[in-house]
């Protein structure tokens, strides 16, 4: 697991901004239960223990630290064994439905493989986790668990509820939950033995914590006067009607003509970036750093006319990087987008951190149509 193998200085920030969180409850609701917003639990995990944050890089994981990927949860303790959403398969519903459940829950097993699968790859972690803190009254716990592939070959006791349109099952190591019509995959989260709870503190809720925040104003103020990424735009890994061509950008190494090495590709810039953002990128052919999901800096340049294309310097080492070691393609086999919605990605996001420095990361499926619709 990763909470006790963390240093004791981590872990006693880590209770302190939980506990400095958790006491503005008040703020959100009147329970005695302290309240604890998803995307505030990621971003004080990463502080604390100095992982990196994946919480925007929409895949199955948060955050990463050393080889090990975590994907981060909150959520009521309730009876300590709940179903929580692990998974959402709303862009893949063509592929599921109207088969027969067993057939159905196999499909949604296969994908949830896929894209652990990718995560691991794109990150390169080694193991994957789930982080849990669970709130009771007055209190917050901690629990880990592992992050499993479902064990297709051993999915069991497939019963559904026609009512709540529900498909439960499990695979003899841990129990699952399909929504027909939320298309998300739920898994049950067994803290029902204490042994299993790594640490608990209380949480002292604040009866009035807008005075208290308004007291913390009147003294010296830090406020954000510069941020990391200075712009951001989504790229689509397809071109024309939702299409992988052939013969050209993450296929290019199939083009005719002269010989190609087969890792050679690019990823295509849509001239409408250009057109709104024309300052974004670099002007063609001057070099710039291009910083992986993974930390690797990989030297890269815009190319072709009206700079189309974005490449790696060598020609060689986007291909490398994309298309073997994350998608796992052999050589000489042509990618489809049918590959790239099994894995629930067809974009990249692109962050701007300077004139010569960008970082790259997979967005989800619709990511770019969904950038384009709302900013070009």
């Amino acid at each position: 697991m990763f909470f006790e193998n963390q240093s004791n200085n981590q872990q006693g920030d880590y209770q302190n901004f939980l506990e400095i969180v958790g006491s503005l409850s008040n703020l959100y609701s009147d329970s005695k239960t302290p309240y604890l917003y998803y995307r505030i639990a990621e971003k004080l995990f990463c502080r604390a223990f100095k992982a990196d944050d994946l919480s925007r890089g929409d895949v199955s994981i948060d955050a990463k630290k050393g080889l090990i990927g975590i994907g981060l949860k909150t959520f009521l303790a309730n009876n300590n064994k709940t179903f929580q959403k692990i998974a959402e398969f709303n862009n893949d519903r063509e592929l599921y439905i109207g088969l027969s459940n067993k057939k159905l829950i196999e499909k949604v097993a296969n994908l949830r493989n896929a894209r652990i699968q990718f995560a691991k790859k794109t990150y390169q972690t080694q193991s994957s986790i789930y982080h849990c803190v669970l709130r009771e009254e007055s209190k917050f716990k901690i629990f880990e668990s592992n992050m499993d592939k479902i064990a297709i070959n051993n999915i069991q006791h497939i019963k559904i509820n026609a009512k709540k349109n529900v498909i439960k099952f499990d695979d003899d190591i841990n129990d699952y939950s399909f929504s027909l019509s939320k298309s998300t995959l739920s898994k049950r989260f067994d803290s029902t033995n204490p042994s299993l709870i790594l640490d608990e503190f209380d949480i002292n809720i604040l009866k009035d914590p807008l005075l208290t925040l308004q007291e913390c104003f009147t003294q010296e103020k830090i406020f954000l006067t510069d941020t990391k990424i200075k712009q951001t735009v989504y790229l689509p890994l397809y071109s024309k009607n939702m299409e992988v061509f052939e013969k050209s950008g993450l296929n290019q190494w199939n083009a005719k003509g002269r010989v190609r090495h087969a890792n050679e590709i690019y990823i295509p810039v849509p001239i409408v970036i250009h057109n709104n953002f024309p300052n974004f990128f670099p002007s063609r052919d001057m070099p710039f750093s291009l910083k992986l999901p993974n930390g690797k800096i990989m030297k890269s340049k815009m190319c072709q006319d009206s700079s189309k294309a974005l490449m790696s310097y060598s020609n060689k080492e986007l291909g490398q990087w994309l298309l073997r070691d994350v998608l796992e393609l052999p050589e000489g086999e042509l990618l489809t987008y049918a590959k790239l919605q099994f894995l629930g990605i067809d974009s990249v996001r692109i962050d701007k951190i300077n004139d010569l420095e960008f970082e790259i990361n997979f967005a989800k499926v619709g990511s770019y149509e969904t950038f384009k619709e709302t900013y070009l």
